[in-house]
């Protein structure tokens, strides 16, 4: 599962900001409780302007540390690569000079698995734009890239299970994909259990066998157990 980044974690009484950096919308809760708060970013969204953006969310709020959701491969705290659907200049970007507090990011889909996470050996797949993919065993948590390897007649898993796939199939096409993609990755990875989480989880009337439902909001419990959760391993 690679090395863990041996990271700081968050004292009892700190409070936690955790930044979910979507496509469409960025949304900010802290773990004091409140309102999520939202904003929206959209293909031009730049990194400085999302610190931007969540300063002024933020206004009013108290907070020490803060936890991201990268939609894109993060490596020691910091984006690897841009964003397909948000602007130029993430990759290496320093968050945390910027908020002028320490920051931990993980991959967008890493996070709401870590705050889906039950124990034993879960895979979440995330149906939204794309295909997001996580695997966490026995309390180490690894994003994986599997949404671009090959399927069918030459397309990607992602080509028929994420948006592009729910739009040229059809819903009644497209949720059998679903099925099918869940099946085969559940007998590659041999999990306990599957999380289906992302925005399109509400399209899918059942579930294949051995799957639960997730939910979006569980990435901010993703974000605080990043700083809270001795026993993690990311």
């Amino acid at each position: 599962m690679g090395s863990p980044v041996e990271r700081p974690q968050a004292d009892a009484g700190q409070i936690v900001l955790v930044v979910d950096i979507g496509g469409s919308h960025v949304k900010i809760l802290t773990s004091a409780g409140g309102e999520v708060r939202r904003a929206d970013s959209g293909s031009g969204l730049t990194p400085g302007e999302l610190v931007d953006a969540v300063n002024k969310l933020a206004d009013g709020l108290s907070y020490d540390v803060v936890s991201m959701g990268y939609p894109g491969p993060v490596g020691r705290d910091r984006p690897l690569a841009d964003p397909a659907n948000l602007g130029p200049g993430w990759a290496g970007y320093d968050f945390a000079a910027r908020f002028g507090r320490p920051v931990k990011m993980v991959n967008d889909a890493l996070m709401q698995a870590i705050g889906s996470y039950d124990g034993g050996r879960m895979l979440f797949l995330g149906l939204g734009t794309g295909l997001g993919a996580a695997m966490i065993v026995a309390n180490v948590a690894q994003p994986m890239e599997l949404a671009h390897l090959p399927y069918r007649k030459g397309k990607s898993f992602e080509d028929y299970v994420g948006e592009r796939g729910l739009v040229k199939h059809g819903k009644k096409k497209w949720r059998g994909y679903v099925f099918d993609v869940v099946d085969r990755l559940r007998a590659a990875m041999q999990p306990d259990y599957v999380v289906i989480g992302g925005g399109n989880v509400d399209k899918l009337d059942e579930l294949p066998t051995g799957a639960r439902r997730g939910d979006n909001t569980r990435a901010f419990e993703g974000g605080f157990r990043l700083w809270r959760d001795k026993a993690l391993i990311v």
